[in-house]
């Protein structure tokens, strides 16, 4: 590994750049937007799972002083959304979900616009229902898209490696469970907002909180039936974001429809409860899994079956399996693989992406029959990880070519730190009601990027001003993990300044270039090396006009500390400005300023998901030490231990913290939080009443950051973003099993869960 020592910004602890504008309250979000004449949107939600509609009538509505327009399904252009094309953005003919969308109005005030909507009459025609994925599968039950024969979606996930069936056959130990996981939400602080704004000339400009301005600017210019040359997507201060805003919903394309019929700006903002019931939520799943080894713990095979509860819509939650087969294809050697889905409409809200992308559920599953295995095969839990460990330069069934791979030393890290082979193996230690265990869990997610379009590039622009300022213009996106002061570090880094020295600017597609968009964990590594790129070429032309006043060759000076000087004569110095200055200001002068786009060299998969969708993949390991009440059910976390195979740490506190943030919601997925739908509806929509970890939830929690050095990355870095959400969850259940000495199949394992599992052990034993 290269010396740390010889970095300037790399490996330092800088606190994020918008830190203070945030902690001050000064930071714009969406509903802060206060443009002339704006007006405030309203949605009318449907009052039926699944209904014709046979009328609309908004004639009182339109008759209400300070109402400027109101729209129906009559009212939007005939396309629709989502990735099967399913999704009308306003509903004419049928909903299909208590979160459908039927009319909007725009007032000049949220009261008014909320009496508009009451004043709206509609009149439905009940249909039968149909809330159970497994139900809606069956013949006969009701039809909820015409075109989707047993309600099945037409995206269908399927991979097979080896041979099953024999490896089987040939297997010493095979062990076989269904688990079942919950909706989730991704709680952002910031309620969804936006704000449409059309001008003089048939230009819309939109204030959004999306993750993908490009594809988003694409997708809505598909929508309305115009050239995405006249959309403008303007981000304001994201606040919060976890995947939740990764598609283009219906709320966006009502709210544009309302400003162009009202001829004023409009800004749609949720409540609280509308986030809660019609943003996307992570996916629920029924996964059914069989698991063998020989006798010596050699995995043999894995045959997997998800079921994914689709919701009425296709949104970015019917493409999880994408990465969910990643866990169970290439996470430990396994040269045998079955992986299946059915993707089934349901009468609930849809699901879309979240932090992990389908990884929480698909390593939950595998990593918690890594446990059952090891226990049947009368092996150490640890020692069976460890005989299977992903490898550095192995090339897993799916084709993914592992670079560096630091999984072998997370894994012995992490039971190091937890004490594994005296609180492990000698047994649950019991005080009273209480029982302790530990246990712990792995991970593989992509880490250099995520070929799933045909471009996975992002494209920077450095600046260097007469002063030795450097802005940056990239294309990505910040949505609170710090990547700006990342790569204003990275760009520092390479320019020879300081990190403080970097402005970046990044929120308006009409001035930045053009990038995929914040997801996948990719950030870091794509738009960190297309800054890194840019600003070697803006380095490489201060070096030729510094070459001239030194009278020294290129190749033979330096720039650190924002000084030019020849390499063996530090003391022979120029400040950066002056150089730039001398050639700025003269005849025939030069602006200082390069671009780069960076598109890392990686495959699409195939048809059958086969190809080396990322540059480089992370690799980690999460441990758990928990006490569990045999006789409430509460689950307490004692302690968490993180070792994460990182690359490189460019910025060490941010890392750290992105690493706890997720975490947190990990523990929230394992012990607390589930989002309670019944028949559709959604009984717990508020923070009082959906339970997240609070800062007195959560354990101490110690990180260990391994450094592997990775040669695609921007210094050696991986992308860690959603890593420390991925394994949480199994860590946990397998430390909760130690405990119990009993296993649970669900998630998540609140207090009543537990319960009757403790009951049922003890019901067996009498």
């Amino acid at each position: 590994m290269s010396d740390k020592k010889k970095y300037t910004n790399i490996g330092r602890s800088v606190p994020k750049l918008d830190a203070v504008e945030k902690a001050t309250g000064k930071a714009v979000y969406p509903q802060d937007t206060n443009l002339p004449g704006m007006l405030y949107g309203k949605i009318l939600w449907s009052k039926h799972p699944h209904a014709e509609i046979l009328k609309v009538d908004t004639t009182e509505a339109q008759k209400l002083p300070g109402v400027k327009a109101v729209i129906t399904a009559k009212d939007m252009p005939p396309t629709k959304l989502g990735f099967a094309q399913d999704n009308p953005p306003l509903k004419g003919d049928k909903v299909r979900s208590l979160r459908d969308e039927v009319a909007a109005v725009a007032a000049v005030d949220e009261d008014t616009a909320e009496k508009a909507l009451e004043m709206i009459k509609v009149k439905y025609k009940p249909l039968p229902p149909v809330f159970d994925p497994e139900e809606a599968m069956k013949e006969g039950a009701p039809q909820i898209h015409a075109e989707a024969k047993g309600n099945r979606n037409k995206l269908h996930y399927a991979f097979e490696y080896g041979d099953v069936d024999a490896a089987r056959a040939a297997s010493d130990v095979v062990v076989k469970h269904r688990f079942k996981l919950p909706w989730v939400k991704h709680c952002c602080l910031a309620p969804y907002s936006c704000v449409a704004r059309w001008d003089e000339s048939g230009k819309l400009t939109m204030y959004s909180p999306t993750q993908i301005p490009f594809l988003y600017q694409r997708d809505l210019a598909n929508i309305l039936q115009m050239p995405s040359s006249k959309i403008r997507v303007i981000q304001p201060t994201i606040g919060g974001a976890f995947g939740s805003k990764l598609d283009l919903y219906p709320n966006e394309v009502i709210c544009a429809v309302l400003a162009k019929k009202a001829g004023q700006p409009v800004l749609l903002t949720y409540t609280r409860e509308e986030e809660f019931k019609c943003t996307p939520s992570r996916q629920p799943v029924i996964a059914d899994i069989e698991m063998g080894a020989k006798k010596d713990g050699t995995l043999t095979f894995r045959d997997v079956f998800f079921i994914l509860d689709n919701g009425a819509y296709t949104s970015w939650g019917a493409t999880i399996p994408y990465v969910l087969m990643n866990s169970v294809t290439s996470l430990y050697k396994c040269q045998n693989i079955r992986f299946d889905t059915a993707i089934i409409y349901t009468n609930n809200m849809y699901s879309g992406a979240m932090r992990g992308y389908g990884n929480p559920q698909g390593t939950f599953v595998v990593e918690r029959m890594m446990d059952i295995l090891a226990e049947k095969l009368g092996l150490d839990a640890l020692e069976l990880r460890l005989k299977n460990c992903n490898q550095p330069n192995e090339v897993t069934p799916q084709g993914f070519k592992v670079t560096t791979c630091g999984l072998r030393e997370c894994l012995e890290t992490v039971a190091q730190r937890l004490d594994w082979k005296n609180k492990r193996n000698k047994g649950q230690k019991e005080t009273g009601t209480l029982r302790r265990g530990v246990g712990l869990a792995s991970y593989i997610h992509v880490g250099g990027g995520a070929r799933v379009y045909r471009s996975d590039g992002c494209g920077a622009i450095v600046k260097v001003d007469d002063f030795g300022h450097v802005t940056l213009i990239t294309g990505s996106t910040e949505i609170g993990t710090g990547t700006e002061t990342v790569l204003a570090q990275i760009t520092a880094e390479e320019l020879g300044v300081h990190a403080e020295d970097v402005t970046v600017v990044n929120d308006d597609s009409a001035i930045k270039p053009w990038d995929v968009g914040i997801h996948a964990s990719r950030t870091t590594f794509i738009a960190g090396n297309a800054a890194r790129e840019a600003a070697a070429k803006v380095k490489a032309e201060i070096l030729k006009t510094a070459s001239e006043l030194l009278e020294e060759p290129e190749n033979k000076l330096e720039i650190n500390d924002r000084k030019v000087y020849p390499k063996k004569n530090p003391e022979k110095t120029l400040e950066i400005g002056k150089v730039i200055r001398k050639a700025h200001f003269r005849q025939h002068g030069q602006a200082f300023m390069a671009e780069a786009f960076y598109d890392p060299p990686t495959e699409m998969e195939d048809e059958d998901y086969r190809g080396n969708i990322s540059v480089t993949y992370g690799f980690g390991t999460q441990g758990a030490e928990v006490e569990v009440d045999t006789e409430t059910g509460q689950v307490r976390v004692l302690k968490m231990v993180i070792a994460n195979d990182v690359g490189r740490a460019i910025n060490p506190m941010l890392l750290e913290a992105q690493l706890e943030g997720g975490l947190s919601m990990g523990v929230g997925y394992a012990l607390l939080e589930k989002l309670v739908v019944e028949k559709g509806e959604v009984l717990n929509p508020s923070f009082l009443d959906y339970k997240m970890p609070t800062v007195k939830d959560m354990p101490p929690v110690e990180i260990v950051l391994i450094e592997t050095d990775d040669p695609g990355g921007p210094y050696g870095a991986k992308g860690i973003a959603e890593s420390g959400t991925i394994p949480t969850a199994a860590a946990i259940g397998n430390a909760v099993a130690n405990a119990l000495g009993l296993h649970l199949f669900e998630l998540p394992m609140q207090p009543e869960v537990v319960l009757k599992a403790v009951k049922a052990k003890l019901a067996k034993r009498d």
